[in-house]
């Protein structure tokens, strides 16, 4: 049987957080059409997503950790 998506999650959530933004951009990358997209905004959001990495990787941007991520969904969606 599948594993449901709250499974995932609790599984996802027991690694390392740079295991877990490694999965979050490939996730992303899976759902990103970038075949439909225009050259330029798929340019624009690459350039982006390595400006926003590079924030993360110096330190001068904190993350916010994925439980409270999931945590403020949830509580938007009841």
């Amino acid at each position: 049987m599948p594993m449901t998506v709250e499974q995932i999650e609790a599984e996802v959530l027991k690694l390392p957080e740079q295991a877990r933004a490694e999965l979050l951009g490939r996730l992303m990358r899976s759902l990103a059409d970038t075949s439909a997209m225009d050259p330029d905004m798929a340019e624009a959001w690459a350039q982006e997503a390595i400006r926003r990495d590079a924030e993360m990787e110096s330190g001068s941007v904190a993350g916010i950790p994925a439980e409270e991520v999931f945590e403020e969904l949830r509580s938007k969606g009841k």
